[in-house]
């Protein structure tokens, strides 16, 4: 009975083919077939546009390579997207006429101050800049197929973005190094507006706790104790027994982050990471109870 199935389905799709070509009268349409790439970061070298580097002058290494995903291809002109913190969008070209793939290339400062007019000096980069290296790609028949519009907007559908198994284009955010992840001893004084803690609890000053920051990737963190246990001093008359995980961003040495407390409200993280290696953190919730907290890495 599968085999039946089996043919049944293969009849319909051949008697398919022909109607697909077909507009619902005796033309025929003109149906173009698409292409588009595959754009991936080489592992081994910069995942962003490091600006410590730049302003050093030291050499950026970013590296990338091309291939083809979808079509038939006879070459690819490399190019580039930078999208400054303000809004503004410039493109440029990378490589052009590239038949061979897939192929692999290397970019520096230098490189992106060659086809950028807008880019000629350290100081034009900027905390929150966007780079973006894709393709524009040239078909057998001679068709050009921009794998994003001229004003840096994707030229394809959500299929091609949200698939697994190629990435059109890559994103290079301009950042600065950051290694937060490990151990940490932490003194806290703050205050809470609640009533329900003790006098001797409330207001606090250099309450020690332990916690561990995770690198979550991009500059992100995650930290196993947000209040370094000052919640759980002040709040366990309510239940609040244990440790409530936070988030928070490191861009350039200045920390940041918004997330979710158990009592509904929202906490701010704003701080710094100083020349010692210490990190110094304000934060405060929506009812205005708040901590500075120093942690040093054990």
């Amino acid at each position: 009975m599968k085999k039946f199935k089996l043919i049944f389905t293969l009849l319909a799709i051949v008697l398919l083919v022909p109607s697909c070509e077909k507009d619902g009268g005796d033309s025929k349409l003109n149906l173009t077939e698409g292409a588009i790439a595959n754009v991936q970061k080489v592992a081994t070298t910069d995942g962003f546009i490091d600006l410590v580097a730049i302003n050093a002058g030291s050499s950026i290494n970013i590296g990338y390579t091309i291939d083809e995903a979808r079509g038939k291809v006879v070459s690819m002109d490399v190019v580039a997207f930078y999208k400054k913190i303000t809004g503004e969008v410039y493109k440029g070209v990378l490589e052009t006429n590239v038949t061979t793939f897939p192929s692999t290339f290397s970019i520096t400062q230098d490189d992106l101050f060659a086809a950028f007019e807008q880019l000629n000096v350290a100081g034009d980069f900027e905390v929150g800049d966007q780079l973006t290296i894709t393709t524009d790609l040239t078909l057998e028949n001679g068709t050009v197929i921009k794998t994003l519009t001229d004003s840096g907007r994707p030229n394809y559908g959500g299929n091609i973005g949200n698939t697994a198994s190629f990435t059109p284009l890559q994103v290079y955010n301009v950042a600065c190094p950051s290694d937060l992840a490990g151990t940490y001893s932490v003194l806290t004084t703050g205050a809470s507006t609640d009533t329900g803690p003790t006098p001797a609890e409330n207001p606090i000053t250099n309450f020690p706790y332990n916690v561990t920051i995770t690198d979550e990737g991009g500059g992100s963190y995650s930290i196993s104790d947000a209040f370094g246990g000052v919640y759980i001093l002040w709040y366990d008359i309510y239940g609040l027994d244990f440790e409530v995980e936070g988030t928070f961003s490191d861009v350039c040495g200045v920390i940041s982050g918004t997330f979710p407390e158990p009592f509904g409200t929202d906490v701010e993280y704003d701080g710094t990471v100083n020349a010692n290696g210490t990190l110094t953190i304000h934060w405060i919730n929506g009812y205005g109870d708040e901590g500075v907290s120093t942690f040093t890495r054990n």
